[in-house]
C-alpha cells in the first residue's frame, strides 16, 4: 500500500484547491487511508437514509386503521430493516479493516487494531455567529464574517486529519478553539441554534446535539483514534519504530481515559463508559505487546536470563490481553464490538501464550548449567521462580527432568498455537491478513521442529505436566493524558474583547459618556487594563457628574477602541484630552450594578488580572469548563499580581 496518492481521481477544481489546504489536513489524496473515510461516510449517509425511512414507516403503522396499509408499511419495513442490517455489516467490515491502518514493512510482525475516526457533517454556522454577535455583543456581525470564516475552515479541516503529528496537531488546535468558542457563544441563557451531527465509529449510527460538550468529546475520541492508526502503521522490526508505537498507543490510552472520566450521558455507544474503558485496556494490552516486541528484538544468542524475560513478558501480554476479552464480553458491547476485534484479542492471548511456553522449553533444554555451583543454583531458582507454582516431581539440577519440563511445555505452546490459527481460520476479516497468518503458522512450525528436535524415540518416562508462566514486564505501560497546551492557539474571536469581560455568561450595558477635565482633574481612578477598570470616582468630580460609575469598564476613548489597550495607554490617551473633553465608551457589567443596588462593594483585586494575563486570554493551550455531563479538570497556576492605581 502507498501512502502517495494518484491524482487521477482528482478534478481539475481540486487540483487547484490542494494548495490552500491546511497543514495536517488530508481530503483530497486519494490513498486506501482517504478512501475507506469516503466509502464510510457514504455508509454512514446511507444508513442515516434508512433510519429516516424506518422512522417515518413505523409512525405512520402506528397512526394508521386501514389493514391493507398497515400490511404494505410492514412489507416495506422488513425491506427497510434488511438494507439496514446489509448496510451496517459493510461499515463494520470497512471499521474492523485493519489492514488499511498497518505498516508498509515486510517484516513479520502480528497486527495491531486501530479505530477508525468518527465522521461528521460539514456544519454552517454563519447566521447564528453573526445574530449572536449582534444581539449579544452589540456589533456589527458582517465585520466578523471572516473569522466566522477561518473557524468553519478549521472545523472542516479537521474532519479529515493527516495520519501523522500534523493531523494529530490540527485536532488538537481545533479542540481548543472550541474553549474560545464556548466562552464566547454559548450562553446559558440561551441556545446558539446549532446541531452537531457525529456517527459513531463502528455502527455508522448517527447522534445529534446542540450541547458543545458533544463536540469536544468526538474531537477528543479521534485525537485517540488517529493515535491508535500511528501507532499500527510504525515498522516495529525497529527498536525506534517499537519506541514510537508505544508513545503512540499510550497517548491513545490517554486520550480515551481522560474522555471516559470527564463525559458523562454519552449519545453514541463508542463514548460510553463501557466502550471507552474497553478501548484503554486495548491500548495498555497493545502498548504491553511493543513492549515484548522489544524484547524479542534484542535476542541475539541464547542466554537464560534473556529467554526467561521474553517468556515472562509474553505471558504478561497474554494475560492483559485476556483483560482486554472480559471487557469486550460485557453485555452492553457484546454485540457492539467487530467481531474481528474479538477474534484478535483470542488469537493474541493465545499466540502469546504460546510463546511463553516455547521461550521457556528453550531456556530449559538449551540453556544447560555450565558455571560454578553458585551461577547453577541461581539458574535452578529463575527457573523455578519463573512458573506460577513449582513443577512436581521434578528435580530440575537433573538435565533429563529440564529437558522432560521443556518437553512439556512445547507441547503446551503447541496446543495454544494450533488455538490460535483455529480461530484465525473462523474469522473473514483475519483471512484476509496473509501476515497474520504467516506469524502464526511460522511459530507454530518453530515450535514443532523445537518438539522435534528434542523427543526421544524410547523415551516412556512419565508425561510431565508444565505449571504456567508467571507473567511480568520490565515496562508497565505509561498512560498519558493529552497535553493541550502542545499546541498554543489565538482566539480567532479575540476582537470581540477580553474573555473576562465579553464572554457569553456576561451580561452588560454599554454606554456613551463625556467629560470635561475640571481644575481637580476627572476625578477617577483606574486599575488594570484590557480592559482598563473605573475602581473610584471622586463624589462631585467631573466623571461623578459626567455618569461614571465604579466599576465601569472604559472600551474606547473618542472612538478609538481601547478593549486590549494596556493600562499605561489608557492613562495616556485621558491626560492628552483635547479641550473639548473626552468622548467615553463605558460598559457596565450586570453584576457590578447589582452590587451597587445591595450596596455591596465589588470583590476588588481578585477579579483583575495583569496585562500580560488578559492578552494571554488570546492564546490558548488547554481548557477548563462545565457544560452538560461534561467536567474538563485541568491543574493550573494562579497569578497575584500589584496594580498600579492611577488618579485623574
Amino acid at each position: 500500500m502507498s501512502d502517495s496518492g494518484s491524482d487521477e481521481d482528482l478534478t481539475p477544481e481540486d487540483r487547484g484547491s490542494t494548495e490552500s489546504v491546511r497543514k495536517g489536513c488530508d481530503p483530497l489524496v486519494s490513498t486506501q487511508r482517504s478512501k475507506l473515510q469516503q466509502r464510510r461516510a457514504k455508509l454512514n449517509q446511507q444508513i442515516n437514509r434508512e433510519l429516516l425511512l424506518r422512522s417515518g414507516a413505523e409512525n405512520l403503522y402506528r397512526a394508521s386503521t386501514n389493514q391493507k396499509v398497515k400490511e404494505t408499511v410492514a412489507l416495506e419495513l422488513s425491506f427497510v430493516n434488511s438494507n439496514l442490517q446489509l448496510l451496517k455489516e459493510e461499515l463494520e467490515e470497512l471499521n474492523s479493516s485493519m489492514n488499511i491502518y498497518q505498516t508498509e514493512s515486510e517484516t513479520l510482525n502480528v497486527p495491531m487494531i486501530p479505530l477508525g475516526l468518527k465522521e461528521t457533517k460539514e456544519i454552517d454556522m454563519t447566521v447564528p455567529l453573526q445574530d449572536f454577535i449582534a444581539e449579544h455583543y452589540g456589533e456589527d456581525a458582517s465585520l466578523y464574517l471572516n473569522e466566522i470564516q477561518d473557524f468553519m475552515e478549521l472545523r472542516q479541516a479537521m474532519r479529515t486529519p493527516s495520519r501523522n503529528e500534523a493531523g494529530q496537531e490540527l485536532l488538537m488546535e481545533y479542540f481548543n478553539q472550541l474553549y474560545f468558542l464556548d466562552q464566547r457563544f454559548f450562553s446559558p441563557h440561551r441556545s446558539l441554534g446549532v446541531h452537531f451531527h457525529w456517527y459513531d465509529s463502528l455502527t455508522g449510527v448517527p447522534s445529534v446535539q446542540r450541547a458543545l460538550a458533544f463536540e469536544k468529546g468526538s474531537v477528543l475520541f479521534n485525537i485517540g483514534a488517529l493515535y491508535t492508526q500511528i501507532g499500527a502503521r510504525q515498522d516495529r522490526s525497529t527498536l525506534s519504530g517499537i519506541e514510537d508505537a508505544i508513545d503512540a498507543f499510550q497517548r491513545a490510552a490517554g486520550a480515551f481515559l481522560y474522555l471516559q472520566e470527564n463525559f458523562s450521558h454519552a449519545p453514541s455507544l463508542d463514548m460510553s463508559g463501557s466502550a471507552l474503558s474497553m478501548l484503554v485496556r486495548l491500548m495498555v494490552a497493545q502498548v504491553q505487546e511493543c513492549v515484548c516486541e522489544k524484547v524479542l528484538l534484542n535476542i541475539q544468542d541464547i542466554h537464560l536470563n534473556v529467554l526467561l524475560q521474553a517468556a515472562q513478558e509474553a505471558a504478561r501480554v497474554s494475560d492483559v490481553y485476556s483483560l482486554v476479552l472480559q471487557a469486550m464480553s460485557v453485555p452492553l458491547l457484546k454485540d457492539y464490538v467487530p467481531f474481528s476485534w474479538i477474534s484478535m484479542v483470542q488469537v493474541k492471548t493465545h499466540h502469546f501464550r504460546a510463546l511463553a511456553h516455547y521461550y521457556t522449553a528453550v531456556a530449559l533444554c538449551d540453556c544447560s548449567g555450565v558455571g560454578d555451583e553458585d551461577e547453577d543454583g541461581a539458574e535452578i531458582k529463575a527457573l523455578v521462580q519463573i512458573h506460577t507454582r513449582q513443577p512436581e516431581k521434578l528435580n530440575l539440577q537433573d538435565p533429563e527432568d529440564k529437558r522432560r519440563l521443556g518437553k512439556a511445555h512445547l507441547r503446551k505452546a503447541i496446543i495454544r498455537h494450533e488455538e490460535a490459527l483455529r480461530l484465525h481460520g473462523v474469522c473473514k476479516m483475519l483471512r484476509k491478513m496473509d501476515i497474520l497468518q504467516e506469524v502464526l503458522s511460522d511459530a507454530h512450525t518453530r515450535s514443532l521442529e523445537k518438539y522435534s528436535d528434542i523427543d526421544q524415540e524410547d523415551d516412556f518416562c512419565e508425561v510431565a505436566e508444565a505449571p504456567e508462566v508467571q507473567s511480568h514486564t520490565q515496562q508497565k505501560p505509561d498512560i498519558k493524558a493529552p497535553d493541550f497546551s502542545v499546541v498554543r492557539v489565538t482566539d480567532i474571536f479575540h476582537r470581540l474583547g477580553p474573555l473576562s469581560v465579553f464572554s457569553a455568561r456576561n451580561r452588560w450595558t454599554r454606554r456613551h459618556v463625556c467629560l470635561v477635565r475640571g481644575e481637580a482633574g476627572l476625578g477617577l481612578t483606574l486599575r488594570g487594563d484590557s480592559p482598563v477598570l473605573v475602581a473610584g470616582v471622586l463624589p462631585g468630580g467631573c466623571a461623578a457628574e459626567g455618569g461614571l460609575r465604579e466599576g465601569d469598564y472604559i472600551v474606547a476613548v473618542n472612538s478609538v477602541d481601547c478593549r486590549w489597550a494596556e493600562h499605561a495607554e489608557v492613562v495616556h490617551a485621558l491626560k492628552s484630552c483635547p479641550d473639548r473633553g473626552l468622548e467615553l465608551d463605558i460598559i457596565t457589567l450586570q453584576t457590578h450594578e447589582v452590587e451597587r443596588r445591595m450596596n455591596l462593594s465589588p470583590s476588588g483585586e481578585q477579579d483583575y488580572q495583569s496585562g500580560s494575563q488578559r492578552r494571554a486570554g488570546r492564546e490558548y493551550g488547554g481548557s477548563s469548563s462545565s457544560v452538560w455531563g461534561w467536567s474538563w479538570r485541568n491543574s493550573g497556576v494562579m497569578f497575584l499580581s500589584v496594580y498600579p492605581v492611577v488618579q485623574l
